[in-house]
């Protein structure tokens, strides 16, 4: 399938291996996992960065089969819902990012090009979250109030 605003096709990647056993060396202690994923999210990591550091510090190769359930899944259990989404948030930051560049920068077109594509992301996330009951029915997003979102 071909991306939204570019001629080129994505890239093909490799898929996990259905079926397979957790192996030997892996962490695979239930309880301990669960208390690594809470302690992480109090320390402010995100649930990607909790994903990680589980994967490469820990020896945690697939969370999914040692919890039953994905890191959002485990901490909405647990009552730690963020208010917005984390690739809302990502987007948002990188909109203001570019928001501030072009402040500075006001003839640079490409990344006027890219903020208008980011906010068009970010509205069609919104769209999704509202059908889905995370976001609420009257939420907009607004450059304005963007940056005070983010901090």
């Amino acid at each position: 399938m071909a991306r939204m605003y570019t001629h080129r096709r994505g890239k093909s990647g490799s898929s996990k291996v259905h079926g397979q056993d957790l192996p030997e060396w892996s962490n695979t202690d239930k309880d301990e996992v669960e208390k690594l994923i809470l302690s992480l999210n109090e320390n402010g990591h995100s649930n990607a960065e909790i994903g990680t550091i589980l994967r490469d510090q820990h020896g945690v190769p697939d969370l999914r089969r040692v919890i039953g359930m994905r890191i959002s899944a485990f901490l909405a259990d647990k009552g730690n819902v963020p208010t917005y989404p984390e690739d809302m948030m990502n987007l948002m930051r990188k909109a203001v990012s570019l928001i501030d560049h072009l402040s500075s920068n006001r003839k640079d077109l490409h990344n006027r090009r890219a903020l208008e594509l980011t906010e068009s992301k970010i509205r069609r996330l919104a769209k999704y979250y509202q059908s889905h009951g995370r976001l609420a029915a009257d939420w907009k997003y607004k450059r304005d109030q963007a940056r005070l979102m983010v901090e």
